[in-house]
């Protein structure tokens, strides 16, 4: 039996991604995509779920694009909506980042609220090494992340960068030793799952709401929203009295 290209697992409120294509650096598929895809609607469904990590199984995170399905095979469109539903989820994300990350998985990595790497991780978008244009999400994501002028650099040389470089730009959110990493997440998680669960999935709505608005109608729509603690607070207030 063939194991799954993306594994699950849950544990006190947090869901564990994790890319299981080792041997190809988790390189991206039309079979990953279809289980990213699952597990991403299931756990958008899930309200025990209060905070998400993507990692990658080996070696490292995501090597980018499997250059072997570069074809009628692999669904464009639906990789990239598949990145869009990772954007889009209501809870949290984090992504746990460490040997490579490129071009694809780079894409993917950006479609989380957190990204956390390794001082040895490289990352860089290599679309233009191999004469590819971007459709997952580069072109937007990386500039909203690090700015027009630095995501064109990145993007016109192919530059290949370290974690520690890359929180020198904004493209990571934390850098440590790998021997670090995985602790510093643990006290993340665990910060995130301590707040309330409705008040995250409001609040990232909200800065998304931010996005797509002016500045006057962002503000508009955050005052308009129902005054009050999400359910889940209520409840636990309700506990403590």
């Amino acid at each position: 039996m063939h194991a799954p290209f993306v594994m699950r697992h849950d544990a006190q409120g947090l869901a564990t991604l994790t890319l299981n294509r080792p041997d190809k650096l988790n390189a991206l598929s039309p079979d990953s995509f279809v289980a990213l895809r699952a597990h991403l609607d299931a756990i958008a469904a899930d309200d025990t779920i209060g905070c998400v990590l993507l990692q990658g199984a080996g070696r490292s995170f995501c090597a980018g694009h499997d250059l072997s399905t570069i074809s009628a095979d692999m669904d464009e469109a639906f990789a990239a909506e598949t990145i869009d539903a990772l954007a889009r989820l209501p809870q949290p994300t984090i992504a746990r980042i460490h040997g490579h990350c490129f071009t694809g998985g780079l894409e993917l990595a950006l479609g989380c609220d957190i990204l956390m790497a390794t001082e040895s991780a490289k990352l860089g978008d290599t679309h233009g090494q191999w004469g590819l244009v971007p459709v997952w999400g580069m072109s937007v994501r990386l500039p909203q992340r690090v700015g027009r002028a630095t995501a064109k650099e990145l993007m016109f040389t192919s530059r290949r960068i370290s974690g520690r470089q890359a929180l020198d730009i904004g493209l990571v959110d934390h850098c440590l030793p790998e021997s670090e990493l995985d602790a510093a997440i643990s006290a993340l998680v665990a910060e995130i799952l301590a707040n309330s669960a409705g008040t995250n999935r409001i609040v990232k709505a909200l800065v998304a709401a931010a996005d797509e608005r002016t500045h006057e109608a962002a503000l508009k729509f955050e005052r308009e929203l129902p005054y009050g603690l999400p359910a889940d607070m209520a409840q636990r207030m309700g506990r403590a009295v």
